[in-house]
C-alpha cells in the first residue's frame, strides 16, 4: 500500500493510507503530478500487477497463482498491508546502496513484530544481468509494480564522463520515468539523483545530493532547486538524499511513517544509526570543492586565510591591493560570487571546526583564535554555517582515535 507522503500531496502532512483505502485516488494524483513534471514521454512501462487475474475472477487461475507467488516472496513482517519497495539495480551501481535500505527495513520488520504491516522488498532491473561496483553480480527480477522505487548511486570519479555514463543507462532512465508516471514514489540515494534528473523528475522540484556534487547537479539540471545542505528532500512524490549514509536517514523516515516513531527509534538503536541528523553541512570539507575565483580573488583569499585572527578591515584590505574598497568588492564578487567577508567567515568556521575536533581549547579560546572576542557572536555564526552550536559540534565530531599532537593545537 502506498503511503500518502509518497504521493502527490505534501509529504510532511501525509499519513499511511489504510489497506483498501484511497489507493486509486492517490495513484491518480501521483500520475498527474508525474506527467506535469516529466512531460510527454511515450507509453509508460506497465508492470504486471500481482494478485489480480486477467479475467477478474476474484481468486482463481492466474490471480491465485500470482497471490501464492507474492506470499512466497514476502519477507519478515511483510503480510497484508506490506509496503512494496523495489530497488533499481544497474551496471556499476553501489551494491551497498542496493542492499542498505532493504536491510534496515528488514530490521524494522522484526522490531515491529509479525502482526504489523511490514515491507516487501525486491531488487529489480530492466536488464537480465547486473554487475554492481566492485564486480559484484546481483540477482535481479523484472520490473514490477511497487509503491516505492529506490535508485542507488554509482561511482562518480573525477575522470568519469558523466554524459556517457548516463547515456549508457537509458533503459534505467526510461524505467524510472515510467514508474513515476504510473504513480510510484521514486527515491534516489546520493548521486542517483543524476538519473532522476536525466529522467526529468527533478524539473520544478526541490532536490539534494552529495554536497560534493551538488553544484554539478544544479548545473546539469537548472530547473531543479538544489538544496545542498539537506539530508533528505521530498517534493511531490520524488525524494532525493545526500551522500551515501543519508540512505539511513531516508530509510528511518520511511520506517517512521510506515511503522511508527517507536519502531524507527528502536531500529536506529539496534543498527547504531544516528536518527537525529538534520543537515549534511557539518560534513562539508571545502578543500575538496573546486576553488572559485580568478588570480585577483585568489590573492585576496590567501591574505584573509593567513590572518584569521585579525579584525576585518575592508579599507586596509583594499589598500594592501592598491584598489578602492568599491573596486575590491566588485572584482571579488565577479570572480567568486560572494564578498571577502563571507569568505573570511567561512574560513574562520573551517578553522574553528578543526580546533573543536582536535584540541581541548575552550569555546571562548577557539573563538578568540579565529578573530572573535565575543563567544556568543562566534557561536551564532558557527551554528549558521554548520547547523550546530560549537559545544554540540565538538560532542558529535570530537576525534578520540589518537593522542593530540602539538601541531593539532597550533
Amino acid at each position: 500500500m502506498r503511503t500518502a507522503w509518497l504521493g502527490a500531496g505534501d509529504p510532511l502532512r501525509g499519513r499511511i493510507a489504510k489497506l483498501g483505502g484511497n489507493l486509486a485516488t492517490l495513484r491518480g494524483a501521483a500520475r498527474a503530478s508525474a506527467r506535469t513534471a516529466t512531460g510527454p514521454s511515450g507509453p509508460p512501462i506497465r508492470p504486471t500487477a500481482t494478485g489480480r487475474g486477467r479475467d477478474g475472477d476474484g481468486g482463481t487461475g492466474t490471480m491465485a497463482e500470482a497471490a501464492r507467488r507474492a506470499e512466497a516472496q514476502r519477507g519478515p513482517g511483510a503480510g497484508p498491508g506490506a509496503l512494496r519497495v523495489g530497488v533499481l539495480a544497474y551496471p556499476g551501481c553501489f551494491a551497498s546502496e542496493v542492499f542498505g535500505v532493504p536491510d534496515l527495513l528488514t530490521m524494522a520488520a522484526h522490531v515491529a513484530g509479525p502482526d504489523a504491516p511490514g515491507y516487501q522488498v525486491s531488487v529489480v532491473s530492466p536488464r537480465r544481468r547486473v554487475t554492481a561496483s566492485g564486480g559484484a553480480s546481483l540477482d535481479v527480477r523484472p520490473l514490477r509494480e511497487v509503491d516505492v522505487l529506490v535508485v542507488p548511486g554509482f561511482e562518480l570519479a573525477p575522470a568519469t564522463d558523466l554524459d556517457a555514463r548516463l547515456a549508457g543507462l537509458a533503459p534505467e532512465t526510461a524505467a524510472i520515468r515510467a514508474q513515476a508516471v504510473a504513480g510510484t514514489a521514486v527515491v534516489s540515494l546520493c548521486v542517483g539523483a543524476f538519473l532522476l534528473a536525466e529522467a526529468g523528475l527533478l524539473n520544478g522540484r526541490r532536490a539534494t545530493t552529495s554536497w560534493l556534487y551538488a553544484d554539478e547537479l544544479a548545473r546539469r539540471c537548472p530547473e531543479a532547486d538544489v538544496r545542498p545542505e539537506h539530508l533528505v528532500v521530498t517534493d511531490t512524490g520524488v525524494t532525493t538524499t545526500a551522500a551515501f549514509s543519508a540512505m539511513w536517514d531516508f530509510a528511518l523516515d520511511l520506517i517512521r511513517r510506515h511503522s511508527g516513531a517507536r519502531v524507527a527509534r528502536t531500529t536506529a538503536r539496534v543498527a547504531l544509526v544516528d536518527d537525529a541528523r538534520t543537515s549534511q553541512t557539518p560534513y562539508v570539507d571545502p578543500r575538496l570543492l573546486p576553488q572559485p575565483g580568478g588570480e585577483f580573488s585568489q590573492r585576496v583569499m590567501r591574505r584573509l586565510d593567513q590572518n584569521l585572527a585579525e579584525r576585518y578591515d575592508l579599507a586596509a584590505l583594499a589598500a594592501a591591493f592598491r584598489v578602492s574598497t568599491r573596486t575590491l568588492l566588485r572584482r571579488f564578487s565577479e570572480e567568486t560570487g560572494r564578498s571577502p567577508l563571507a569568505h573570511l567567515q567561512a574560513s574562520r568556521v573551517r578553522r574553528a571546526r578543526h580546533l573543536l575536533e582536535a584540541t581541548d581549547r575552550t569555546v571562548a579560546a577557539v573563538a578568540a583564535a579565529v578573530g572573535y572576542q565575543d563567544p556568543g557572536t562566534f557561536a551564532a555564526l558557527f551554528a549558521r554555517h554548520t547547523g550546530h552550536r560549537p559545544s554540540a559540534y565538538r560532542a558529535a565530531f570530537r576525534r578520540t582515535d589518537r593522542a593530540l599532537s602539538p601541531r593539532d593545537d597550533a
